[in-house]
């Protein structure tokens, strides 16, 4: 049975993710070790959510409360009381709602940015990780291999993928929304991880000519040489006389007495988690922070229609992939049904006159979030077996005559012992 205890952006106040820094293959370990019941684990920590998916052979009854406490448990065992506290209020899902999920985050839909690119580096990573150490499962390995693919599938189909949404662009955007020209603006990076190169590519993209980069590791150089920027081994000479200066590493902490008062920068971006810079900074006069809880606040709405065609991707690949019982169809022609009636909305508000598109974007937006929540309770009915029930309930109300598909159910027999446990065909262990 597959389990997934998930603290995000979404359920989880973003100064607590902060002190969420766990190793995360420790955390992995910890959770199999700590029950017999646990086959596998994998952990997937990134700045904006916790996640451990879990692969049990058998659990107790409450099966929500049985990976709480194991990654709770995990979690005391490595001294994050922190992370103890967020595991209990944590969202657990299981069986196919695991599959949906996952492939959900991979593809980069239930990130702040939607669309973002990066998660699927950092859930690949997750998943070789776990399985070089001991950590993972064949049926974990398999189902994250599948969810990486259906990333690379969701990016190619979808407009989204195209915009190259991520956290460092869309802290960009937040500045350029301030910034006269970037083309002669100065700008300092601090870090050569993962998201340096991405900001790099981001910064050109804008026009930006002038790129220093620090390193607090002493790779300045090195990164420096390979991308074809300045570079110091000085921090505070990095920043004197910038206009902008970005922090992406987990080694070096900015505090406001690091700023140079003569030649302050005018914009800080802390992409970091940890967060690299002090809040206080933000109060120097004429100094603008923004952190990644800013960029939370201010994630703009991808276009509906790119977000609507990547979930389509989504969850095709995770109904293929469960073989379970699946309310798609029914989805598929629910979304439609509303679309057309959007569409025709549209038309007509357009015949009126609605030039300036508010109309279309307000109706577009309405049916967006109209459409989540029964799209999210079905697949929730169909985990459990009740997707003809859905189909039948969205044929009488709407009139929808949905194309059906053979019913396989997440079937669980419960033993003597009060134990649950899934079938060897269960549809998450396919």
């Amino acid at each position: 049975m597959l389990l997934c205890v998930t603290a995000n952006h979404r359920n989880t106040p973003f100064e607590i993710l902060e002190r969420l820094a766990v190793d995360a293959d420790a955390l992995s370990a910890a959770v199999r070790a700590g029950s017999p019941a646990v086959r596998g684990a994998v952990t997937v920590a990134t700045c904006n959510r916790l996640e451990v998916y879990l692969d049990a052979d058998t659990v107790p009854a409450d099966a929500h409360r049985f990976a709480r406490d194991a990654v709770a448990n995990a979690l005391r065992g490595l001294g994050d009381e922190q992370g103890v506290d967020v595991a209990g209020s944590a969202d657990v899902l299981d069986a196919s709602e695991v599959v949906h999920h996952l492939f959900a985050v991979s593809a980069g839909l239930e990130s702040v940015a939607v669309g973002e690119e990066e998660i699927a580096g950092q859930v690949r990573r997750a998943a070789q990780a776990a399985r070089e150490s001991g950590a993972s499962t064949g049926r974990l390995d398999r189902v994250f291999q599948e969810a990486i693919r259906t990333a690379r599938a969701a990016r190619a189909q979808g407009d989204a993928s195209r915009t190259g949404r991520s956290l460092a662009r869309l802290a960009l955007d937040l500045v350029g929304s301030r910034l006269a020209d970037w083309g002669t603006a100065r700008v300092t990076l601090i870090g050569t991880g993962r998201y340096a190169a991405t900001t790099v590519a981001a910064l050109r993209d804008r026009g930006v000519q002038t790129i220093v980069v620090y390193s607090p590791t002493g790779r300045a150089q090195v990164f420096g040489t390979r991308h074809g920027l300045e570079w110091t081994n000085d921090v505070r000479e990095a920043m004197t006389g910038s206009d902008v200066v970005i922090t992406c590493t987990t080694r070096l902490s900015v505090e406001s007495g690091d700023v140079p008062v003569d030649a302050p920068p005018r914009f800080v971006v802390d992409l970091g988690l940890p967060r690299n810079v002090d809040p206080a900074v933000g109060e120097i006069d004429g100094v603008t922070l923004i952190d990644l809880e800013t960029v939370r606040l201010h994630a703009p709405l991808v276009h509906w229609s790119a977000e609507e065609d990547a979930r389509s991707v989504v969850d095709e690949a995770a109904h293929s992939f469960v073989t379970a019982a699946s309310v798609e169809p029914s989805i598929v022609a629910l979304r439609r049904h509303v679309l057309d009636l959007v569409d025709e909305e549209i038309a007509r508000a357009k015949r009126r006159g609605d030039d300036d598109g508010r109309i279309e974007e307000a109706l577009r937006h309405l049916t967006s979030v109209f459409l989540h929540t029964p799209s999210t309770l079905a697949r929730r009915h169909a985990a459990a077996g009740r997707g003809l029930e859905v189909a039948t309930a969205v044929e009488t109300l709407f009139g929808i005559d949905a194309p059906a598909l053979p019913s396989v159910t997440r079937s669980l027999r419960r033993g003597p012992d009060g134990v649950i446990a899934g079938p060897a065909d269960d549809a998450a262990s396919a």
